[in-house]
C-alpha cells in the first residue's frame, strides 16, 4: 500500500488540474476513458485484487507519462483516483478480445506479463507499481525480444561471459558479479542509464582496479563496471543514459592483459564500490538474472 502522503500530492494535482491525458491519445482512446471497466477495454486498478480506482484503455499506449497533468491517470472512484498510472498499478481486468502485455519499460520493453482475453489477476512481484507500457496483441503473443548482455556491453559480436555470478571454480571467494570479454579497446556501453557517483581510473597490473558506479534512483540499483578504462571525460555527478559508451576494455586491477574484461555488477542500493570476490566467502549481492532480465537482456 502506498504512503497517504504519495496519494494525497498526487490526488491533489489532479483535481487542481483536470487529470487531463497526455496530448498524443487518440480521440478515440480519451473519450472512452471514463474510469469504468467496460467491455473492449484493458483496465488497471490501483490495488491489488482489482480494487481502488480504474483506469481505462482500448488501444497500446508506449509510454503513460509521470507527472500530472499529461499522464494517463486513474479515473474511476476509489482509491488512487488522480494518480498517474506509471509503476502505480497493481492489478488488471482484461475485457478485450486480445491479449495484452504489459512491459516493466517504456516502449514495450524488458519483462512483461501477458492477460489473455477476459484473464484478471494481480501483476506479478517485478512488475506491481512497475508498470511502464502495455501492448494489444494478436491471438499469438510474439516471442520476447531481448538482447544478450554481452552484446549490449560491447554492441558489437564477439563479447562472452567468461565468469558467471557466483561463478568461480579456481578462485578463492564468491564472484559478486559477472565477467564479460571481447578484447582489449573495445568499447564499453552502460547497461544502464542513471548518475555516476564514483569513477576510479586506475591502471593496468594487478593494483590500481578501475571503477565505475552507476546509480539508478528509480529501479533502486547501481551498476559497478571495473577493470575496463574509463572514458577520462567521465566525472561524478554526470547523468549517462542507456548504451552511451563509458569505457574501454582493459585489465586495470587485473594482473596481465590475458585477463583483461568487463566485471559487471548488480547492487541493490546505492554503492560507490563493488563488494569483495575475491578470499571473501560472504556473497552481500543477490544472483541478478531476473533483474537483467526485467532490463530487457539475456545472460549471455
Amino acid at each position: 500500500m502506498r504512503t497517504f502522503s504519495k496519494f494525497l500530492t498526487a490526488a491533489t494535482a489532479a483535481a487542481a488540474l483536470g487529470g487531463a491525458v497526455v496530448a498524443s491519445a487518440s480521440p478515440a482512446m480519451a473519450a472512452g476513458r471514463n474510469g469504468v471497466c467496460d467491455p473492449g477495454e484493458f483496465c488497471y486498478y490501483f490495488n491489488s485484487g482489482e480494487k481502488g480506482s480504474v483506469s481505462d484503455f482500448t488501444g497500446s499506449v508506449a509510454d503513460y507519462g509521470a507527472k500530472q497533468p499529461s499522464c494517463y491517470d486513474f479515473k474511476g472512484a476509489g482509491n488512487g483516483r488522480g494518480v498517474c498510472v506509471k509503476n502505480n498499478a497493481a492489478s488488471v481486468w482484461n475485457r478485450s478480445g486480445s491479449t495484452v502485455r504489459v512491459y516493466y519499460n517504456s516502449r514495450y520493453g524488458g519483462h512483461y506479463q501477458d492477460f489473455g482475453p477476459g484473464a484478471r489477476g494481480n501483476l506479478d512481484s517485478v512488475l506491481k507499481n512497475q508498470n511502464a507500457s502495455h501492448q494489444f496483441l494478436g491471438s499469438t503473443p510474439p516471442p520476447p525480444t531481448r538482447t544478450n548482455l554481452s552484446w549490449a556491453l560491447y554492441q558489437a559480436s564477439g563479447g562472452r561471459i567468461t565468469c558467471g555470478f557466483d561463478g568461480y571454480t579456481s578462485t578463492p571467494g564468491r564472484h559478486e558479479g559477472i565477467d564479460i570479454a571481447r578484447g582489449i579497446g573495445s568499447s564499453v556501453h552502460a547497461l544502464v542509464a542513471g548518475q555516476i557517483i564514483n569513477v576510479a581510473w586506475g591502471h593496468t597490473g594487478s593494483s590500481g582496479l578501475s571503477t565505475i558506479a552507476v546509480y539508478n534512483a528509480s529501479l533502486g540499483r547501481t551498476i559497478i563496471y571495473l577493470h575496463s578504462a574509463p572514458l577520462g571525460s567521465l566525472r561524478t555527478g554526470q547523468w549517462i543514459s542507456k548504451g552511451q559508451v563509458i569505457a574501454s576494455e582493459s585489465y586495470r586491477g587485473v594482473s596481465g592483459p590475458g585477463g583483461a574484461h568487463t566485471h559487471v555488477e548488480m547492487r541493490v542500493g546505492r554503492w560507490t564500490l563493488a563488494a569483495k570476490s575475491v578470499g571473501d566467502w560472504h556473497l552481500e549481492n543477490p544472483n541478478p538474472t531476473q533483474f537483467w532480465i526485467s532490463q530487457g537482456y539475456n545472460v549471455r
